[in-house]
């Protein structure tokens, strides 16, 4: 007789269910919290907030009463084989190669608040990609994980049509969410570790707010390719590297 214990929780029966009922509910709060900022007329960091800070509070909540935190890479980053914090290089080179337009004036008050906007989104986006949504599917294998994380990351990116932004930039963004979400999947596929993810995250995005808005367009184009770069290398490399993440977990 099989009892309810052996039948494991419903994300390891339905794992593609509890993908998109995940996605959805994200893609809802982020839609909801978009039209509210619209319609009264908010700042554009709004939106973030009205939908983040919900989510951020549940899953640190969630999280903590089950014991998961390891279990989705929140491990002290010393766990990481010292010959792998090479495969983080490419990651420092696109920091830098968006830090070549350089920075405008941002008051101390204003710099402190992207910096929590950034740290926030960088959180709930790396838990809930690299995190629970591609543990989960890693039932149905790590190519499927990887693929469609990395599809749904930048699918969520569409979103910010809604703001005003072209529809070239959009499909460019679109396309830079796919890439970097492929890297950073594949980067705890090898590693098990989400905190150099999330701080990427995190500095990558509050080097954007803190940049002319005109920044060089050529920059975009540099950065797509060191980024796809940095993928085949990745996918290469985990033929030889052992694979520490959460394939065994």
């Amino acid at each position: 007789m099989t009892t309810l214990s052996n039948k494991g929780t419903f994300s390891q029966r339905r794992p593609v269910l509890a993908v998109i009922i995940i996605e959805l509910l994200l893609l809802v709060a982020m839609f909801a919290a978009g039209a509210y900022a619209q319609m009264n007329q908010l700042d554009y960091t709004d939106p973030v907030l009205i939908a983040f800070i919900p989510i951020a509070l549940v899953l640190m909540v969630y999280q903590t009463i089950r014991r998961k935190w390891a279990a989705l890479g929140f491990e002290s980053i010393r766990n990481i084989p010292s010959k792998n914090w090479i495969f983080y290089l490419p990651l420092v080179l696109v920091l830098g190669i968006n830090c070549m337009n350089g920075f405008k004036s941002t008051s101390i008050s204003s710099l402190l608040y992207f910096i929590g906007v950034t740290l926030l989104v960088g959180f709930v986006e790396e838990t809930i990609y690299r995190g629970l949504i591609l543990r989960t599917l890693l039932a149905k294998g790590v190519t499927a994980a990887v693929t469609t994380s990395s599809i749904l990351f930048a699918v969520t990116h569409i979103l910010n049509a809604l703001s005003g932004q072209s529809l070239w930039d959009t499909i460019l963004q679109i396309v830079y969410a796919l890439l970097v979400g492929l890297v950073l999947a594949l980067l705890i596929i090898m590693n098990n570790n989400i905190l150099p993810l999330i701080t990427f995250h995190f500095i990558h995005n509050l080097i954007q707010f803190i940049s002319p808005s005109n920044s060089f367009w050529y920059g975009n184009i540099i950065v797509i390719a060191v980024i796809a770069l940095h993928a085949i290398w990745l996918i290469v490399s985990l033929r030889k590297v052992p694979v520490q993440a959460a394939i065994a977990g």
